[in-house]
């Protein structure tokens, strides 16, 4: 009976998202009345488990995702993300150039949502494909691919960052994991599905290219952005002072002052307001930009996640009618009795969630608060758990199709079909889950 109510709020969470169109929140939050009505938790104690879901998911992670964004959004202004892209893709020439792609990728959508650094990388792919003489998608699949995997591994990004919370793992050990996990991913997902699908499925790999699909973008001249050095070190900057402070916990004594300090600085808060306001001088006040225009820019890039924090709000409210009506600890406990590992428990429940709803944040967000218990069992700050987040993460980029925005977003930008948007993209979604799960898994075997 409790996993027949679990499908039931799936299935009625799938129909008022796609077929009533009803905004994503407020059908997260809707849903969660129901099912709380459907496990007998009080009524009269129903708002009060929606408030607390809500206000304990967002928490401090509103702060790391409102600086994130600010962040973000000055580097892409100030041409920071421009100058990254070109200076990678003209250093390592057309025999590396999936290399530089994949750098430049990297580093600007650990500052960037998915989306939103697609948009800022696609011009300057468009211009160099056509300056080289390729297909466009022959440095779209690493650059895409490069970008889901910062989206849904690496903190400071929404999901990541909240399931860790969930799961209650250590940020920097996320991290940390995270990136070297990254690296066999986007390799398996970038270049090696790229020389696979270009061999059996050549069709995608047209040269006619019609930047207008861009629509209106901000043209940069290189001379007018910031240096590399600075553009990379402050979209880095968060990732460099979680990393260390990580790093630091384990070499330094705990009780130590120089590593109080350290972990002060590194915390997930405390880095982003550093970052922050780092960036603000590098990216604004250097550039001879007015306070005022910098705040306008830190304006436009809340008023951009503003939906994304309530989406994410509305997920911990689901979370929280689970773990109140019992549901999370009878999940835990059947996977409990089962020979399947935590980590393919994690992901599995995650895949389905996002075949069904499309969206990666809210899958994540949903599938967290089933396995939380799983991941508890194993301690707070535990490897394990930080290996289920990676595991939830890989999951929640698992078969992309129509009722995903970057399924359409990459159909319309590369002129693709719908046909060969499935073959192409679904595909990779798919390849990027599958080397995800199959990267952690391997990592579990020796940490």
């Amino acid at each position: 009976m409790p996993l027949l109510i679990v499908l039931i709020g799936v299935a009625l969470l799938i129909f008022m998202i796609i077929k009533l169109k009803l905004n994503t929140f407020v059908s997260l939050v809707v849903t969660s009345f129901i099912i709380a009505l459907m496990l007998q938790i009080p009524i009269a104690k129903i708002p009060t488990t929606i408030e607390t879901g809500i206000g304990g998911q967002l928490g401090h992670l509103a702060v790391i995702f409102g600086f994130g964004s600010m962040l973000g959004q000055l580097v892409s202004d100030s041409g920071g993300g421009y100058r990254i892209a070109t200076t990678l893709i003209e250093k390592f020439g057309r025999r590396w150039i999936q290399v530089a792609v994949i750098l430049a990728s990297f580093i600007i959508g650990l500052a960037l949502f998915f989306e939103v650094g697609l948009v800022v990388v696609l011009p300057i792919i468009f211009i160099i494909a056509r300056e080289m003489d390729m297909p466009l998608m022959y440095l779209g699949i690493p650059m895409a691919a490069t970008l889901n995997v910062t989206h849904a591994f690496l903190p400071p990004h929404p999901a990541p960052t909240a399931i860790t919370d969930i799961l209650g793992a250590n940020l920097g050990h996320v991290l940390l994991l995270g990136i070297i996990a990254a690296i066999p991913t986007i390799i398996v997902a970038g270049p090696l599905y790229n020389y696979f699908l270009h061999k059996f499925y050549p069709k995608v790999y047209r040269k006619n290219m019609d930047i207008s699909v861009l629509g209106e973008y901000k043209e940069f001249k290189l001379e007018e952005t910031p240096g590399f050095g600075i553009s990379v070190l402050t979209a880095m900057l968060p990732v460099i002072l979680i990393a260390v402070a990580t790093i630091c916990s384990f070499i330094l004594p705990k009780g130590n002052v120089v590593n109080e300090v350290i972990q002060f600085i590194g915390a997930p808060d405390a880095a982003m307001l550093i970052s922050l306001l780092f960036a603000v001088f590098t990216m604004g006040l250097m550039r001879n930009k007015q306070m005022e225009e910098i705040s306008n820019s830190m304006v436009t890039s809340v008023k951009q996640i503003a939906m994304m924090l309530l989406i994410i709000g509305g997920g911990g409210a689901f979370k929280q009618v689970l773990v109140d009506g019992g549901i999370s600890k009878y999940v835990s406990a059947l996977f409990a009795n089962t020979s399947l590992s935590p980590i393919v428990a994690a992901w599995l429940i995650t895949a389905i969630l996002r075949i069904a709803l499309g969206s990666s944040t809210v899958s994540a967000m949903t599938a967290a608060g089933l396995i939380a218990p799983m991941a508890h069992q194993f301690g707070a700050n535990s490897t394990m758990a930080a290996l289920m987040v990676l595991a939830v993460g890989a999951g929640s980029v698992f078969g992309g199709h129509v009722n995903d925005a970057g399924f359409w977003m990459i159909k319309e930008y590369f002129g693709l079909s719908l046909k060969e948007n499935f073959i192409a993209w679904t595909t990779l979604t798919c390849v990027l889950a599958l080397a995800g799960l199959a990267t952690v898994l391997v990592m579990a075997m020796f940490v």
